[in-house]
């Protein structure tokens, strides 16, 4: 009987502000932007360095990462998780991946605002 490999992998939800670089796709006359991110790692670390390998790859130039935990130390904390989120969560553990969920851009004289 074959046993079932334990994966040490959990997702963590990342913040990544962006400047701008050729090619990055952000809206015309944008700044930079904020990028919400499911990323799976064996611990935020390697969470963050994939993300930032894989946003260098997508012609990005990431600047910062924030990083607010797993799943479970987020609900610790309070916040409030939806079912959208959560499956998009899972889709980056089953997959083994980094997902953008959302992007905000920033544009001239507009403050990022990081939550």
């Amino acid at each position: 009987m074959e046993k079932k490999k334990i994966s040490r992998q959990q997702v963590y939800t990342l913040l990544v502000q962006i400047g701008r670089k050729e090619g990055d796709g952000l809206p015309e006359g944008a700044t930079g932007a904020a990028l919400m991110i499911y990323a799976s790692g064996v611990d935020e670390a390697e969470a963050v360095r994939e993300t930032v390998a894989i946003l260098k790859q997508a012609d990005t130039a990431p600047l910062d990462v924030t990083g607010y935990g797993t799943l479970a130390e987020r609900e610790e904390e309070g916040h409030e998780i939806g079912e959208e989120e959560r499956a998009l969560m899972q889709r980056a553990l089953e997959e083994n991946s980094v997902i953008v969920a959302q992007m905000t851009p920033f544009f001239d004289g507009q403050e990022p605002t990081l939550h």
